[in-house]
C-alpha cells in the first residue's frame, strides 16, 4: 500500500463510522497491509486483496474474551 492509498482508506473508514479518531497507518516492512486504531488504541489489520485483478480490501479485527468483561 502507498501513502495514497493509506490516506482514501483512512478517509473512507472515518466517513463510515463517523469517527474522526479513526486512524490507517502504514505497517513497517509490510506492502500488503496496513494498521488501524481509534485514537491510540491498535484495533485491527487492513489487508490487501488483488485476486482476479480486481483490487479489495479485508478489515481483520480480534475480538478478546478479556476485551467483554466490564
Amino acid at each position: 500500500m502507498d501513502v495514497q492509498e493509506v490516506r482514501k482508506l483512512d478517509a473512507y473508514l472515518k466517513r463510515l463510522f463517523g469517527n474522526a479518531r479513526i486512524r490507517v497507518v502504514p505497517r513497517p516492512k509490510k506492502d500488503d497491509s496496513a494498521e488501524v486504531y481509534i485514537g491510540e488504541e491498535f484495533i485491527g489489520v487492513l489487508f490487501v486483496d488483488d485476486e482476479d485483478g480486481e483490487r479489495s480490501y479485508n478489515f481483520q479485527m480480534a475480538i478478546l474474551a478479556t476485551d467483554l468483561e466490564e
